[in-house]
């Protein structure tokens, strides 16, 4: 009879173990999400702020473009002939689109 009881109290101990185990591994599955899920904000965080820092950067490119466009009306012809500094830009901005 105490044989049969210490069969028993080990299958017990097994179960427990077991039942601990899986505990376990719940808690590391939930760990891991919870990091996985960090990560994800953290990248879309990086993206929000990428997009912005780019969208920060298309409103100088257009600006300082308008700004050119308002020097070159200023100074860009004299008696209908471009001046050498308009020349240049216009060669310059001529090399940039073939370049790219």
């Amino acid at each position: 009879m105490n044989f049969g009881f210490s069969r028993s109290h080990q299958s017990f101990e097994w179960k427990q173990q077991l039942v601990a185990d899986v505990d376990s591994n719940t808690a590391l599955s939930q760990k891991q999400h919870q990091i996985t899920k960090g990560e994800e904000t953290v990248k879309e965080k990086i993206i929000l702020v990428q997009e912005k820092n780019i969208r920060r950067l298309n409103e100088l490119v257009r600006h300082l473009q308008e700004q050119l466009q308002q020097c070159r009306g200023s100074n860009g012809t004299t008696n209908g002939t471009a001046s050498p500094l308009a020349e240049r830009i216009l060669e310059l901005e001529r090399q940039q689109i073939l370049e790219d």
